[in-house]
């Protein structure tokens, strides 16, 4: 369960950089509003928990 709200945390924060540097649209200011700063620190742990986590599984499987 864990990893699918940081996936969705990553993918939200992913779409938002994009709309950001194309439209200058903040997706997470719009839908959260007040709490965009705590969803943008939320999606930054998410990205680093994801990398950790994948590189760690990466690790354990034998590359061919």
């Amino acid at each position: 369960m864990f990893n699918k709200i940081t996936l969705l945390l990553v993918i939200l924060g992913a779409v938002n950089i994009g709309l950001v540097t194309m439209l200058h649209v903040d997706l997470i200011g719009v839908i959260f509003g007040d709490l965009s700063h705590i969803i943008s620190v939320l999606v930054g742990f998410s990205g680093i928990y994801m990398l950790l986590t994948t590189y760690t599984t990466l690790l354990k499987k034998p590359v061919h």
